[in-house]
């Protein structure tokens, strides 16, 4: 299997996985308690040996097959959404090596409920919500527009008088929206939460 089929099944594999937990955090604008009631509810299907076992491999295949492809690509990459595809994409490989390794050491190493306190406690805390509301913001867009740049190499018609490539813009604006609604429900509509000692 070549290393691009593997980042395709991985990628897709991965890709439900984030659309479910982003949805998870648009919960948040009703509440931590509906964000922790949604949680527990998905975690019901990822939340088991065998399940989460499987989705940290694919996550290993889509690190090291994304940063194989854009070592590969990035001299070849000429129009805007082809070098959007790549350095999203490194982004993201980056944002996930981070992100899994730290929920991976809270949960195992160090025994804590990695749930709504925890995920939010560095968007909530200055000094270090300076890095992690940039850090975290940059994730949510690059995951978007790295679906808009994929979504303008597959797709070949236009749409309401809109070519691909106009699609794909329109697309990668609007990720803007999900990212300030998932901000602004995370920070309890920008007043700041309260973080727990005990999380």
């Amino acid at each position: 299997m070549t290393i691009k089929k593997i980042h395709y099944i991985s990628g897709l594999t991965v890709t439900i996985f984030i659309v479910f937990d982003l949805f998870n955090h648009v919960c948040s604008i009703f509440g931590a308690e509906k964000h922790i009631e949604v949680m527990n509810t998905l975690r019901v299907f990822y939340r088991n040996g065998f399940i989460e076992s499987i989705l940290l491999l694919f996550i290993f295949l889509q690190v090291t097959s994304g940063i194989k492809l854009v070592i590969k690509n990035r001299s070849s990459a000429g129009s805007f959404f082809e070098k959007l595809h790549i350095w999203s994409s490194l982004y993201l490989e980056i944002f996930l090596v981070i992100h899994f390794s730290a929920v991976l050491a809270g949960s195992y190493l160090l025994q804590l409920e990695t749930n709504f306190s925890f995920g939010v406690a560095g968007l909530n805390t200055f000094p270090f919500n300076m890095f992690f509301l940039p850090y975290y913001g940059f994730a949510i867009i690059s995951f978007l527009v790295y679906i808009a740049s994929v979504f303008s190499k597959k797709m070949k018609h236009s749409f309401l008088g809109l070519t691909v490539i106009g699609q794909s813009r329109v697309m990668s604006i609007l990720g803007i929206c999900p990212t300030i609604m998932i901000i602004y429900g995370l920070t309890d509509h920008f007043e700041g939460v309260k973080i727990s000692k005990k999380i």
